[in-house]
């Protein structure tokens, strides 16, 4: 790993680890607003479920504590603003990062992140929770732009294992976050923080972590992280043609395997299948984002689980995925390819699809069998966690490429609609507007 990758990977890892630590308080924090400001009918979380409840009953009555089903879908509802903020926001924020710089674009973000934090750390109300919600939809732009950095300086027959990093990074933080989350729940502010008077959200500490963890990673890139923007990577055929003609063929071989998708495709060509992946992206988060986000608050509503429980519920999916990541996708990529990997991922989401729709039907009657059933939905999560999103995501960066070179200065030349920025950036906001749906459909799917 070079030293850019390692900080890439090391931002990422506190960005990520900032951003699961909330996971499995959602149903909790909903909840903890509603038992606070259910006297107010005229309030804004009040008239907010009011709308939440109407529309729930087009669809579905449940036949006890409506209420509990409501909380849900208002959950589903949190996680969707949040992502279309994201979709709304990627592009720019990729093109932005073409024109002005990676570096400085990606610490403008992590200034709202910070700011995204402190606001939840002192909502005492919905719709202030809501706005820090807003804040961190409209700001989050780490994980794009640590794809960008990493697509500037690799080429395209190391590009899959470089992206790798970021799913890995990923993983650890779905293993540490959400259970130190679930743990600082508990915690309470020091004693000489709320001797001052001041009135903090319940889950106060958890967001001091978060505010934290973001303001290291700040200082961090400041430090350490150089800009990429402009910069080739060498192909490994250049640097190593001097090592003797046998040693260069063999390389050849491999490199000119790994590139021929890339560097000999037309800019129609390319430009089409970035489309085609976009779509494709948007499929896929659309149904696993729904199964993802909607998990927590099923446990909740069948098993009255607790945030240590949930939090140790997404740790175990960020551990297998992990190892999955490791073990495995590292390693086999290359050799099936990105497609083939995509699609092992897919089948493992539909296997776990069929397990989370059974689950309902055991739990009355088959305790032992309802609790199997979701563990293995959590291991086909993990599957599909450490797999698709990856496998897209290195075929879309690879179709960025350098398409040209200026024979005046030596520079190379991009077609505006293959910019690394812009282009990943609506590649990513594809995903994300599957994911603004996603839970919606896995809320409806849960009711």
């Amino acid at each position: 790993m070079g030293k850019v990758e390692r900080v890439v990977f090391l931002s990422l890892v506190l960005d990520l680890f900032a951003f699961t630590i909330p996971l499995p308080l959602f149903p909790r924090i909903i909840e903890w607003f509603t038992k606070r400001e259910s006297s107010d009918p005229n309030g804004f979380l009040s008239q907010t479920l009011s709308v939440v409840s109407s529309t729930r009953a087009l669809v579905y009555t449940p036949k006890s504590n409506p209420q509990r089903w409501d909380i849900v879908l208002l959950g589903g509802l949190m996680g969707s603003v949040f992502s279309v903020l994201q979709w709304f926001i990627s592009p720019r924020i990729g093109a932005l990062s073409d024109k002005y710089g990676r570096k400085r674009i990606l610490l403008i973000t992590m200034i709202g992140n910070i700011l995204s934090g402190l606001v939840w750390l002192k909502s005492t109300t919905f719709a202030t929770y809501l706005l820090s919600r807003v804040i961190g939809g409209l700001s989050e732009g780490n994980v794009q732009l640590a794809i960008a950095i990493l697509s500037d300086i690799t080429t395209p027959e190391n590009r899959a294992k470089a992206l790798a990093h970021v799913g890995i990074a990923f993983a650890i933080c779905f293993i540490i976050g959400p259970p130190i989350g679930a743990y600082f729940a508990s915690r309470p502010l020091p004693a000489s923080i709320t001797a001052s008077g001041i009135e903090f959200n319940v889950y106060a500490v958890p967001a001091l972590l978060t505010v934290v963890l973001l303001t290291l990673e700040t200082i961090f890139l400041v430090v350490a992280l150089p800009e990429t923007r402009g910069k080739r990577a060498q192909p490994a055929t250049e640097k190593k043609s001097s090592n003797g003609s046998a040693n260069g063929s063999a390389n050849g071989k491999v490199n000119d395997a790994a590139q021929q998708t890339s560097r000999q495709a037309t800019v129609p060509e390319r430009i089409q299948m970035l489309k085609t992946l976009q779509h494709m992206h948007f499929l896929f988060l659309g149904v696993f984002s729904g199964v993802e986000f909607t998990l927590t608050f099923l446990t909740f509503d069948l098993f009255d689980w607790n945030n240590k429980q949930n939090g140790a519920l997404i740790g175990s999916i960020g551990i297998i995925s992990a190892l999955l990541q490791g073990g495995y996708v590292r390693r086999a990529l290359t050799k099936i390819g990105e497609g083939n990997m995509a699609r092992r991922g897919i089948s493992s989401c539909a296997l776990g699809l069929v397990f989370l729709t059974i689950l309902p039907h055991t739990v009355a009657n088959y305790p032992t069998v309802a609790l199997r059933l979701v563990q293995a939905a959590a291991v086909c999560m993990a599957m599909t966690s450490a797999t698709v999103v990856n496998s897209l995501t290195a075929y879309a960066s690879i179709q960025c490429d350098d398409v040209a070179v200026d024979p005046d200065t030596g520079k190379s030349v991009e077609h505006p609609d293959l910019a690394k920025g812009k282009a990943l950036g609506k590649f990513r906001s594809s995903g994300q507007l599957g994911r603004a749906l996603g839970p919606l459909l896995g809320e409806c799917h849960v009711s």
